[in-house]
């Protein structure tokens, strides 16, 4: 029993027949933050792209529909984001899935680290000058969490669909989740449209890098107890 325990696979963070998909994906994305970033850089008000989508000025929304945007802006509030980390650990843990756990915890940080570190380089504001919202950090948060999840937990980490079908489905959790708070932001008057698509790609373009580092480090670990194991006996 104990020599079926420990040749059983870890689950991956990352799982390889989507590394592939989401390499090229997370460069694309990286991309698309850094034009964004560039076309918006230091501005002070909506583009022409935000006043298509939506005018994050006015009061775009009335109740019942203001209170359930508020709801979805908690869930990227200190409170209501430590509060789904910790549910989505202690899911990953109880499913026995310790990469998925770190790999929650390490996207939605790098995520929230790298669109605080964004707004500041960027420089640009909504509502006065020292209100910086390029890109959305609760929407990157939200989006790196269903991402980080979804690659490591959804039917894309298990043999059965392809990388395509295995992408896609990742994907689907992340445009949802990423949807769901772009529009709160947005309909609070708290971001911009193109901060919030900002905020999506960020995810985008840390999360399966973060995975895949997940994955190397906890293999490099596992290969030096193997060596250690050997060793003893």
């Amino acid at each position: 029993m104990a020599a079926e325990t420990e040749s059983r696979p870890v689950p991956a963070a990352l799982p390889p027949p989507l590394r592939a998909w989401f390499g090229v994906l997370a460069a694309l994305a990286a991309v698309a933050v850094a034009v964004l970033a560039a076309v918006y850089a230091g501005h002070g008000e909506a583009g022409r792209a935000d006043r298509w989508v939506m005018d994050p000025t006015a009061d775009s929304v009335r109740p019942p529909w203001r209170g359930v945007a508020l709801a979805v802006d908690f869930l990227g509030e200190p409170v209501g984001a430590a509060v789904l980390v910790l549910a989505a650990v202690t899911g990953c843990l109880l499913l026995r899935r310790p990469r998925a756990a770190v790999s929650a915890v390490a996207g939605t940080g790098v995520a929230v680290v790298v669109a605080t570190l964004l707004k500041s380089l960027v420089g640009r504001t909504i509502h006065g000058p020292g209100n910086l919202s390029y890109p959305s950090g609760h929407t990157a948060f939200l989006t790196a969490l269903a991402l980080a999840l979804a690659l490591a937990l959804l039917p894309a980490g298990r043999p059965g669909p392809g990388g395509a079908a295995g992408a896609s489905l990742a994907l689907a959790a992340a445009l949802v989740a990423g949807a769901a708070m772009g529009w709160a932001q947005v309909a609070l008057g708290a971001h911009y449209p193109t901060d919030v698509l900002g905020g999506w790609c960020t995810a985008l373009a840390v999360v399966p890098v973060t995975a895949w580092l997940v994955d190397r480090i906890a293999d490099r670990i596992a290969e030096r107890r193997g060596h250690r194991q050997q060793g003893y006996q």
